[in-house]
């Protein structure tokens, strides 16, 4: 059963590699706008990647009126995909240029 669940917007399609969910998110899906700086980005894994990388946990709270739940669920997320996932995988495939060997 596939583990990797997208859960953008509702969608609940399932993937059995992170690799292929996070391609899913950054193809399938429009980008958003950051609510802290203005950057636009694939929703999902790396919109989280951006706010809790490029911003401060209270910034992210402010701008997006999130609960400390809500920022503890996306850590864990987060956490959970940099865990198990190729990223320079994902960045040569959102590239065109195959996974690396």
């Amino acid at each position: 059963m596939p583990h990797w669940e997208c859960a953008i917007e509702g969608d609940t399609e399932r993937f059995e590699r992170v690799e292929d969910l996070i391609i899913h998110q950054a193809t399938e899906h429009d980008r958003i706008e950051c609510q802290v700086c203005g950057t636009v980005l694939p929703d999902g894994y790396f919109a989280i990647r951006h706010a809790f990388d490029e911003h401060s946990r209270a910034e992210y709270v402010r701008a997006y009126d999130a609960t400390s739940d809500e920022v503890r669920r996306r850590e864990k997320v987060k956490e959970a995909i940099e865990d198990n996932a190729d990223i320079n995988e994902v960045i040569d495939r959102l590239e065109g240029n195959g996974p690396r060997a």
